[in-house]
């Protein structure tokens, strides 16, 4: 990017540009650390109000575009590399924290979602925005491939916020991580001049590529853990930058062997994530740092590309396929790609709901305009103003409509990333766990809570002070427990802790273990 950074000057009717130089790269450098310091303020704001932090990117960047402080920037193609270069990080993050007994149940199911439920949704809003809202087929089967993706980003960012079941979470994870490679090439397809392919050929293909991506995913994620496992590097700091090279690696790999980078990168983020590798606390803050750097550059810049003042023949467009897409296609390809599986109406319900949009229908957006489709604009500002508006909505209700779905409850558990040498040689965890009103853990004794040989509550924080708790002392609702883990009983823990926040202290002899499985 600083490599296409210029000053042009006009002398006459000749114009000269001239290179990047140390002052100019102290300017730039100055612009983008205050841009991050507000972007990072603005995480604060965000998660007091519950408006989602990508809204908050996209308005930096739009004050700062040409309505606004006056930069002009108009480059879709930039957009389109540096978007999916953020991508890429933020699938890596994604992956990395991604539990593999968690998605392994779910993944039969995402990937249904992410084949039969891209093909559904595509169809269905395609035609909604051909009939509806008079687009050509061309523009509308775009619109359609486009806003079907469902984003890693705000995936991520919003449901690890929600304590909905494991099953639920792991489906909607591993969706937003497969459906990039169906969509990309559909996008694509519909992009190039000439006549659109045979179904039967784009789905041949789309099935290629994801066959390839994941076997180059896989082999790079086990070969890469196995070697961190083995290497000992000189200085721990190493590891975090090894563990994102192995990931990048693995894009790479899958998208110049011409299959699907995004599911490779995932897949191999997901086996290293999974591998207990040294230094992990380090690693995931390091992640973690690198996947907020991500989401705000590439919200940012894909809002200093959109130009407000152009945007006003497009809202009702994007409103009437925004409402088709969320209570049509949706719904539709989540009942028909989950028929085999059964699901409760409930978790189907949420599903429907959580089909969450960001920045990825935005950059797959500029694909179109890049290759010169006619009416690529307007077909970046309808999505545009689909996934800001919808997101807005989406976003904020997902919470309030799993407690009316009357999912997700019970005490959360969560990991605290801590860098501490005792957990690192025992291979420990330090949980810490909410108890939230209605759980049945409140009046509970912690020599109640019967936690397995190797794991204790060594911590209680109740109205702001923080206690080191007796065998006696008894729970409240609203209390913060601390709660330390040998590796071999953590899930074990989780499940005990789950099960009293349901059952209260008979949950064994009531036969509710916190997994749905009859107690023992």
């Amino acid at each position: 990017m600083l490599g296409s950074w210029r000053r042009t000057e006009a002398h006459g009717s000749a114009r000269r540009e001239r290179p990047l130089t140390v002052h100019h790269l102290n300017q730039l450098l100055l612009l983008c650390s205050l841009v991050l310091l507000v972007a990072v303020a603005a995480v604060r704001i965000s998660s007091r109000s519950g408006l989602p932090s990508l809204l908050v990117y996209l308005g930096i960047g739009i004050a700062m575009g040409q309505d606004g402080f006056g930069i002009h920037f108009n480059n879709a193609e930039l957009t389109q590399v540096m978007g999916y270069a953020a991508l890429v990080v933020i699938l890596a993050e994604g992956g990395l924290g991604t539990k593999w007994k968690q998605i392994k149940p779910a993944l039969p199911a995402a990937s249904a979602l992410a084949l039969l439920g891209v093909a559904v949704s595509v169809g269905v809003t395609a035609a909604g925005a051909h009939y509806l809202s008079g687009l050509e087929w061309r523009q509308a089967l775009i619109i359609g491939a486009v806003v079907s993706s469902t984003d890693a980003a705000a995936v991520f960012s919003v449901l690890r916020k929600v304590p909905l079941p494991a099953r639920v979470t792991g489906v909607l994870e591993a969706e937003s991580g497969f459906n990039d490679a169906p969509v990309v090439i559909l996008v694509v397809a519909f992009s190039t001049a000439g006549p659109i392919e045979h179904w039967y050929t784009l789905l041949g293909k789309i099935l290629l590529e994801l066959a390839i991506g994941a076997a180059i995913g896989l082999a790079v994620g086990w070969l890469g853990s196995w070697g961190l496992r083995h290497v000992a590097l000189p200085a721990s700091g190493l590891y975090p930058i090894a563990v994102m090279a192995i990931a990048v690696m693995a894009y790479a790999g899958g998208s110049l062997a011409h299959g699907s980078g995004f599911l490779a990168v995932y897949l191999a983020s997901m086996m290293l994530g999974n591998a207990k590798l040294p230094h992990w606390p380090a690693t995931r803050g390091f992640a973690e740092g690198l996947g907020w750097i991500a989401q705000i550059g590439m919200f940012v810049l894909l809002g200093l590309l959109v130009t407000p003042h152009e945007l006003a023949d497009d809202v009702l467009p994007a409103l009437v396929i925004g409402m088709v897409l969320t209570m049509i296609a949706r719904p539709l390809s989540v009942v028909m790609s989950l028929v085999p599986f059964r699901l409760p109406w409930q978790e189907q319900t949420l599903m429907s709901w959580a089909g969450l949009r960001g920045a990825v229908p935005i950059i797959l957006a500029t694909i179109p305009m890049v290759n010169g489709v006619a009416g690529s604009r307007r077909i970046f500002n309808i999505v545009f103003v689909l996934v800001v508006v919808y997101t807005l909505v989406q976003g904020p209700t997902l919470p309030w409509l799993a407690r009316k779905l009357r999912l997700g409850e019970g005490p959360e558990a969560a990991d605290l990333g801590i860098e501490s040498a005792p957990l690192e040689r025992l291979r420990g965890h330090l949980l810490s766990v909410v108890i939230p009103e209605g759980s049945r853990m409140h009046g509970v004794e912690i020599n109640e809570l019967r936690l397995p040989a190797g794991a204790a509550v060594t911590l209680v924080v109740r109205e702001g002070k923080s206690f080191v708790p007796l065998p006696t002392t008894v729970l409240r609702r609203g209390d913060e427990l601390l709660v330390v883990a040998t590796d071999q009983v953590r899930d074990a823990a989780e499940r005990r802790l789950r099960a009293v926040g349901q059952g209260g202290k008979l949950a064994g002899w009531l036969g509710t273990t916190g997994n749905g499985a009859p107690g023992r």
